[in-house]
This record gives structure tokens, C-alpha cells and sequence, in this order.
């Protein structure tokens, strides 16, 4: 992505700082079903998570994004929060169903409108919008016409691509086509913890390779939109996977794991093939002939950057008596997002956990980056997504204090800038999340915003680590240790 170039700060004596390279992007990121609500203003039309979430059980407290942060009014609020942050970009989802209500047909203007609204005062700050066109908000009525498992819904997201690009591609230069595509498919359509809430091995498997299709024909739709100078990427949850032992049974584990976590993704989109050993773990459930010819021609589109969202590793063993998933980070359920591998168990890493109950390892990011580098030498990075979950609450002073918060991001900027040295070619690194939010099946129980948000009244409180991220962006550096509490900014 292009950012302008910012000058780098001295630090101050005596203190010991780890500087990023200028230019590096200093950036925060949202999905539009998390924060904008206003789920049936101006012709927004039910998503698939609008359905899902008022589902009786589904979703914790029975949230829904009804509400979220309210963010579709409180935009200009939030505009002015960010330039408060010193980022220099913000990476934000369209709302499909917000901008083409049916998946199909043409675009709602006033939908448009908002987004042209927020891109205009963001550049007006000095602020990169970068558009993810799908972030898992897939309108119902496609969702009732077949949904991801089916090729169609594949040609419906390049038509939107286009719209989307032919509205907001004189405003925006930066793309990404879909976010974690892994999530969509085998939570969505596997464990049934996510969107749609269907559990059926098969359908997460043809989801994906329709995930995966529709991302090569929305590139190619982009491209063929765009001027020249716009990028085009894809947001991978790519799991660092671990093996518990290093004993043979649980290193093919491993193996397992990589291929339905991320070779699913990475073998078709960077190097033009499904992985042979993915098709023969799965054999016993499907043939794969869903697969057409020329389908992983179309999905090896050349990209510009990949983003990697990364939050905490995957250990995993050989099953030694019952499989269990319920360790794996995703999510509660009778039925497993990991089709094929009934006979690998998850196990939680060591050491000290998140609200979400996920490791801190920031070693894991770079053994991630480092790997990525090993594999795709010439494919240029962007952090798009990393963060934290802690129970966060404003004290009697009106004040969030989160040190662990600051602890998390300063051992993940660490693993980032050390990654850097080592060679990997890493363009930027985008705080997950502005806001706390809408966390999916988690309603509004777990908060990942850098800055506080009162549900009831919809006040906005930065929190330390706010101030503490707003330091690192404006200098381009990283004090040594966990920078203190952060309290001197915002």
C-alpha cells in the first residue's frame, strides 16, 4: 500500500527505542457489522449475521449488531478519534447488504453515500481508507439462494466488487477482497459457530473453494475498474500451527491442521493449486469436483500485499482417545470447523491468556512471518489484523487503564520489528480493534477496542493503550519495555 512518508522522531535520553523504517503504516481497523448498526436504515437489508444474531441461542446475551457502537451517526466522532491516534490509515469493511441489499442489482446511493462520506474525511485527515469488500456480512438472500457453497455466490461478490470499485475507486487505492475466508467457510458451515450457523463438513469445504473463487473474479473485477495505481489483497487468518511433541503422529497433526487452516487458501491463491495432501485428507468426504477447470487459474490472481491477521498460535497432537476442537480458539460446538481431522486433538498453550482465553505469544507472529517469507519471498506483507481482549472498565477517575493491553502490543510490535530486521518485507501493521464492539458470537462481552465504548450511551473513552499506540504511530518507535502506561496523549 502507499502511505506518505513521516519523519521519525528523536527519542528521548537515555531511553532505548526500537525504530520502524519510514513510511511504515501505522493504521486501526472495524468490520461494518461490529460497529455501524443502523442494521434497516436507508435500505440496508438483513446479512447473514443479522438473522444468525437474532437467532434464540446463538449469539451470547442475544446481542445482535442492531446497535453496535452506532458508529453509521457517530462516524465523524470516530474520524476525529483516529486523527486524535496519529494512524495513518484505517482499514474498514463496506456492508454488502448496506450497499447492494439482495446481493444483486444495482447499489443503493444512500448506502454509497456513507461511505463516500467517512473515505472524504478520512483523506481530509491525512487518513488511508483501505476497503475490505467482505467481512463475513453476506446478504441473506444469498444466503437463502444457496450461500458460499454455491458457485453462483462466487459471481454475485465479483458484480459487487465492481460496484464497489466504480463508486469509491476515485477515493480509495487500497483493496482487500475478503477477510479470513477460513472463518467464513468452516465456522459459518462447519462448527456453526459463526454465520449461517450451518454444520456440515462438506459445504465448508466447497465454501471455501468458492470463497477462494470469488476472490480471484473480484480481482479481476477491481483490475478491470481501478486505475493502475490501486492494490488489490486478501486478508488470511493464517494459523501458526504447532505440534505438541515432536513425535511423527503429531507432526502429521500439524500437517493436517496447515492444510485446512491455510494451504486451503495460500496453495490456489499464491501458487495456483489446491494442496495434494488437503485432497487426500479429505477424500473420504468429498471429491473435490467442485473444483472446475480453470477455477485455480482465476483464483491465482497476482496480488499487490497479503494481509495476515494473527492473535495467538495453534498446538495441536495426535488424538489419543476422543478428538477434541473445543481447544482450537474458534468457538464452542458439538460439530468441528476441521473437516477430515477427527483424529487431531487442540491443546492450549502455555502461558497467560487473553479475555478470549487465547495464548500470548508474540512468537508466534514471527515464526508466522518468517515462514511466509520462506514460502512467498516476493509477496510483500501487511499486519491487518492483531490485538487483544482483556476485561476492560472505566475506573472512578473515568480512565481505562489496560496494561496488558500495552503489554500484548509492545511483545507483537517487537515480533514485528525483529521480523523486519530478519528481512521480511512488511509494509505495515493495523491495531485490531479501533473500537470495542460487536464480537460476533460473543455479543458485546468481549472488548478489543483500543478506545472504550459505553453501550448504553455510546460514549467513546480511549483507553491507555490508546495513548500508549498513539506514541508509537506519531514516532515511528517503540520504547523499551511495555512504554509505560501511556497517560502523557489523546
Amino acid at each position: 500500500m502507499t502511505t506518505a512518508t513521516r519523519s521519525v522522531a528523536p527519542a528521548p535520553e537515555n531511553t532505548t527505542v526500537t525504530r520502524f523504517p519510514q513510511g511504515f503504516t501505522w493504521g486501526t481497523a472495524t468490520a461494518a457489522y461490529q460497529i455501524e448498526g443502523a442494521a434497516s436504515a436507508d435500505g440496508r437489508t438483513p446479512s447473514i449475521w443479522d438473522t444468525y444474531s437474532h437467532t434464540p441461542g446463538r449469539v451470547r446475551n442475544g446481542d445482535t449488531g442492531d446497535v453496535a457502537t452506532d458508529h453509521y451517526h457517530r462516524w465523524r466522532e470516530d474520524v476525529e478519534i483516529m486523527a486524535d491516534l496519529g494512524v495513518s490509515a484505517y482499514r474498514f469493511s463496506l456492508s454488502w447488504p448496506r450497499v447492494q441489499p439482495t446481493g444483486r442489482g444495482p447499489a443503493v446511493e444512500k448506502g454509497l453515500d456513507f461511505y463516500r462520506a467517512l473515505t472524504d474525511a478520512l483523506l481530509e485527515k491525512g487518513i488511508e481508507p483501505v476497503v475490505t469488500l467482505y467481512h463475513w456480512d453476506l446478504p441473506q438472500e444469498l444466503e437463502d439462494a444457496g450461500g458460499w457453497p454455491e458457485r453462483v455466490t462466487a459471481d454475485r461478490f465479483a458484480d459487487y466488487a465492481a460496484l464497489a470499485a466504480r463508486a469509491l475507486g476515485d477515493r480509495v487505492n487500497t483493496w482487500t477482497t475478503l477477510n479470513e475466508p477460513w472463518c467464513s467457510a468452516f465456522l459459518g458451515y462447519g462448527s456453526g459457530v459463526h454465520a449461517p450457523g450451518r454444520t456440515d463438513p462438506v459445504a465448508a469445504l466447497r465454501a471455501a473453494h468458492h470463497l477462494n473463487l470469488a476472490h480471484g473474479k473480484a480481482v479481476q473485477a477491481l483490475r478491470a475498474e481501478l486505475p493502475a495505481r490501486a492494490q488489490a489483497s486478501i486478508t488470511l487468518n493464517i494459523h501458526h500451527v504447532r505440534a505438541l511433541t515432536e513425535a511423527a503422529e503429531d507432526v502429521d497433526a500439524a500437517r493436517r491442521i496447515d492444510a485446512l487452516a491455510n494451504r486451503v487458501f495460500t496453495g490456489p491463491l499464491l501458487e495456483g493449486q489446491y494442496p495434494q495432501d488437503l485432497l487426500q485428507d479429505t477424500a473420504s468426504l468429498t471429491d473435490w469436483s467442485f473444483v472446475r477447470d480453470g477455477d485455480t487459474a482465476t483464483i491465482h490472481q497476482p496480488l499487490d500485499f497479503l494481509g495476515v491477521n494473527y492473535y495467538t498460535p495453534t498446538l495441536v497432537s495426535a488424538a489419543t482417545g476422543e478428538a477434541s476442537h473445543g481447544s482450537d480458539g474458534h468457538g464452542i460446538s458439538e460439530h468441528s470447523p476441521w473437516p477430515g481431522a477427527d483424529n487431531v486433538a487442540f491443546h492450549r498453550p502455555p502461558g497467560s491468556t487473553t479475555a478470549m482465553g487465547w495464548a500470548v505469544d508474540p512468537t508466534g507472529l514471527y515464526d508466522l512471518l518468517m515462514r511466509l517469507k520462506a514460502d512467498f519471498p516476493a509477496m510483500p506483507l501487511l499486519i491487518t489484523e492483531n490485538g487483544a481482549a482483556f476485561d476492560d472498565y472505566v475506573n472512578p477517575e473515568g480512565e481505562v487503564a489496560d496494561p496488558e493491553r500495552i503489554a500484548y502490543l509492545h511483545g507483537h510490535l517487537s515480533a514485528v520489528h525483529r521480523a523486519l530486521v530478519a528481512g521480511v518485507d512488511i509494509r505495515g501493521y493495523f491495531l485490531w480493534s479501533l473500537l470495542d464492539n460487536f464480537e460476533w458470537g460473543y455479543g458485546y462481552s468481549k472488548r478489543f477496542g483500543a478506545v472504550y465504548v459505553d453501550y448504553p450511551t455510546g460514549r467513546r473513552i480511549p483507553k491507555a493503550s490508546a495513548r500508549w499506540y498513539a506514541d508509537v504511530a506519531r514516532t515511528g518507535t517503540l520504547p523499551d519495555g511495555d512504554g509505560g502506561n501511556g497517560r502523557d496523549r489523546v
